[in-house]
């Protein structure tokens, strides 16, 4: 019974967020599912290839984690923005342009990323989207394994 307040409390809150961001409600819940798919396919690409560390799990919930906190970011500069509009007498109607815009930009890093995890343990994945993939790593100073 002590632990129901808890729930009760991140229940209300997570009800009382997702009604005030009505336009980011599918973005966020596919960017939860990527994430989650993300961090499912790298943790079975470290079990095949053998590489399996939970410093490194616990490095991709963190960075994870800082993502959401980008998406907060984004939703806190359109408020602002929100706010100065509605103090120039120009009304805007509410939108969240920074906040989609981070959150589509997660989303489709995400899907890259299990695209690497999946072309890592031999999936077959199409001649354009390895050549996306090792694009990126070579950009991004990651080695090829």
């Amino acid at each position: 019974m002590k632990d129901n307040w808890a729930a009760a409390l991140l229940a209300a809150l997570l009800a009382a967020a997702l009604a005030y961001l009505r336009e980011l409600l599918v973005p966020v819940l596919l960017l939860f599912a990527a994430m989650l798919t993300d961090y499912v396919t790298g943790m079975i690409r470290a079990w095949y290839t053998r590489t399996l560390c939970s410093r490194v799990g616990l490095r991709g919930i963190v960075r994870k984690l800082t993502c959401l906190f980008a998406v907060a970011v984004g939703v806190v500069v359109d408020w602002v923005l929100q706010a100065a509009w509605a103090k120039t007498g120009l009304g805007l109607e509410k939108s969240y342009f920074v906040g989609l815009t981070v959150t589509v930009w997660l989303i489709l890093n995400e899907c890259i990323s299990v695209l690497e995890n999946l072309a890592d343990m031999g999936t077959p994945v199409p001649r354009f989207l390895r050549k996306l993939i090792e694009r990126l790593r070579r950009s991004s100073g990651q080695d090829e394994a």
